[in-house]
């Protein structure tokens, strides 16, 4: 017959490992949904691109390069689209490197999930002897005991999930910052520039503005693992960037096409949404510390509690 001591033991590991395989059911529906969502953006993607290089192509060659050699604007407009499909190209690559990893996130779910495939199962099965050994005692503490023992798992279990979500939120926050250092940089090149920074303003504002569009990439990154973190939590969020990427910015290169002032406008439309999305996450850093106090001073309850039973 198995012992009361070891017994607990196994039922305490079956009850962490039905706990975790619970946490990644909640994280694997949550990374399911970011796929499909990616999925149906590099689609997007990828007819922007076609119709870029088609643009391009056009331009190239044909009746729409005879036509715009006669009003000899032809190497102008060839170099815009070309810049287009240019940045057209990065947004696709940018996107499928991300896929890439939601991905690879998915499949590491998937292994672990399949090891605790019968975890519920196992933890029913312990809970049902634990439960014969209790009434064939007739102990009521030993029954109470327990299920202190398993509440007190549960809330370490989600304390340690709040404090994740909180890391992974103030990831999110950092690279954002980075994103609105970026932007706030070009900012001020744009506002040169309106006073008439000729060429050295334009250069450092695309500069800005390109470091700018790898920071919002990685910072969306960062903004994935902290809506799959929430899911964990019971919190349902989309956590997404504004189009910060170089499609926005291609203009800034063309000054007889775009005026300087709306390239400025832009950059600060971009900048205030950015912003909010940090705001956003901090709100929600907010909320999670929020929680965490409340889930600790649950667990100083349970464990007063366990003491008391212990020393009675």
């Amino acid at each position: 017959m198995t012992s009361s001591s070891d017994l607990d033991e196994r039922l305490r590991a079956a009850a962490a490992r039905t706990h975790r395989a619970d946490h990644l059911r909640r994280r694997h529906a949550a990374t399911a949904e970011q796929l499909q969502q990616a999925h149906q953006t590099l689609a997007g993607l990828e007819k922007d691109l076609s119709k870029e290089e088609a643009d391009v192509t056009r331009l190239e060659g044909g009746l729409t390069a005879f036509l715009a050699r006669l009003v000899n604007r032809r190497e102008e407009l060839l170099d815009r689209e070309r810049a287009e499909a240019a940045a057209a190209r990065q947004r696709l690559d940018g996107h499928r490197a991300r896929l890439a990893q939601i991905e690879a996130d998915a499949r590491a779910i998937e292994s672990e999930l399949a090891g605790l495939a019968t975890a519920s199962e196992e933890y029913e099965k312990l809970l049902a002897e634990k439960e014969r050994q209790l009434l064939a005692r007739g102990d009521a503490r030993a029954s109470e005991l327990t299920d202190l023992g398993a509440a007190l798992d549960r809330i370490s279990a989600q304390l340690r999930e709040h404090a994740e979500a909180y890391q992974a939120g103030q990831a999110a926050l950092q690279a954002l910052a980075q994103v609105l250092g970026y932007l706030g940089s070009a900012k001020g090149a744009s506002t040169w520039d309106l006073l008439g920074g000729g060429l050295i303003a334009d250069a450092i504002e695309h500069n800005r503005l390109r470091s700018a569009d790898e920071a919002a990439w990685h910072a969306q990154r960062a903004l994935d693992v902290f809506s799959r973190e929430l899911a964990d939590v019971g919190v349902s969020a989309r956590a997404r960037l504004p189009k910060v990427d170089t499609r926005w910015f291609v203009d800034t290169f063309f000054d007889n096409i775009i005026t300087d002032v709306l390239k400025h406008q832009r950059i600060e439309n971009t900048r205030a949404e950015v912003e909010r999305t940090a705001r956003w996450v901090q709100g929600m850093g907010t909320h999670l510390r929020h929680r965490d106090a409340e889930l600790s001073e649950e667990r100083a309850r349970l464990l007063a509690r366990r003491e008391e039973l212990l020393r009675g």
